[in-house]
């Protein structure tokens, strides 16, 4: 049985079409207006009070430069100017996945900071996974829109939130020079606990292992099956491989900068050293049984997933969408 999760992603502030795509509204906008970077506090100006509770009366309403200008803090006029620009973007979009494809595209204006990027992300997987009962999707679902700290350890390959783990690591550093503060725990979600994940969606802090026959990476498949599905509208199958056992195969997708840089090399013959290779974390071979390029067609798509050389994997789900040979719609 299915249960609620992400919570604070924005999704359930959305509108949804009858094809199940969410649509920004004004709540939804809102809600922007409250994030740390422009909510006012104790020292805000008067001017900056006034912007905020109008904004938040009317989220999409117009802003001008004396309005901004009359406020004192430099950092927030910028940091509005981020968001506004934002907004002004999603504004011309009637759902969130349009402007998505729009941002891939490179279709939107210079300045929208990463972070709006993943989440819109977040918000268009809470849409997809509605309804999903296997909460190793979900959590295997965070890798689309959240960087992953990587462990290598006796034949797992285990992912954490990196952020969760940079919080957890400034913990252990105070707690030598203060008392013990709460800890943040970063548990390993295994079949046997897997209902866990529903009290704590919210919170990034599980980790998982993406080793091969894992059923965390058998998530990851299906998670990614249904995004492309979503998308492109075609229903395409995904599996894990051990290697890649075909020579001359005809197309391959990096899943993050650093894969798609060793496959490039791989395809092309050049030499790439073990410590290279030994960043490849996932392999996998997507097929489908119509709806790719003539050339393609009875061939798989070989797709891999990287952590760089910090140890931190970084997917692109963007990648799924613009680099697969399938008919254009």
């Amino acid at each position: 049985m299915a249960t609620d999760f992400w919570i604070t992603s924005g999704w359930h502030l959305t509108d949804r079409t009858s094809e199940g795509r969410a649509m920004p509204s004004v709540d939804f906008m809102a809600a922007y207006f409250f994030r740390d970077e422009v909510a006012p506090v104790e020292e805000s100006c008067d001017a900056e009070r006034a912007l905020h509770a109008r904004l938040v009366e009317d989220p999409f309403g117009a802003v001008d430069e004396v309005e901004l200008a009359a406020i004192k803090d430099c950092d927030v006029v910028y940091n509005y100017k981020a968001v506004l620009r934002f907004r002004d973007f999603l504004a011309k979009y009637d759902t969130i996945e349009s402007a998505y494809l729009a941002l891939i595209r490179g279709e939107a204006p210079s300045g929208i900071p990463p972070l709006f990027t993943e989440q819109l992300v977040q918000v268009m997987l809470r849409g997809i996974l509605d309804g999903v009962s296997d909460p190793m999707q979900i959590r295997a679902a965070e890798l689309f829109f959240r960087h992953q700290a990587v462990t290598l350890d006796d034949g797992r390959i285990m992912v954490a939130d990196h952020a969760t783990v940079q919080l957890h690591a400034g913990y252990q550093k105070a707690l030598k020079q203060s008392e013990r503060p709460d800890e943040v725990m970063i548990d390993i979600l295994s079949s046997e606990n897997a209902d866990e994940y529903w009290s704590r969606s919210d919170m990034f802090n599980t980790s998982v292992d993406i080793a091969f026959t894992q059923p965390a990476l058998d998530a990851l498949c299906r998670v990614m099956e249904k995004w492309v599905q979503h998308f492109l509208g075609q229903t395409v199958t995904i599996i894990p491989m051990v290697k890649i056992e075909e020579e001359n195969w005809k197309w391959h997708v990096g899943l993050d900068a650093d894969a798609t840089g060793i496959l490039n090399d791989l395809y092309e013959n050049r030499d790439v050293g073990e410590d290279r290779l030994a960043q490849i974390l996932c392999l996998f071979k997507l097929t489908v049984e119509s709806g790719f390029v003539p050339e393609m067609q009875g061939h798989p798509v070989y797709m891999a997933l990287a952590m760089d050389k910090s140890g931190v994997a970084r997917m692109k789900p963007q990648n799924l969408l613009v680099n697969l040979p399938i008919v254009s719609q």
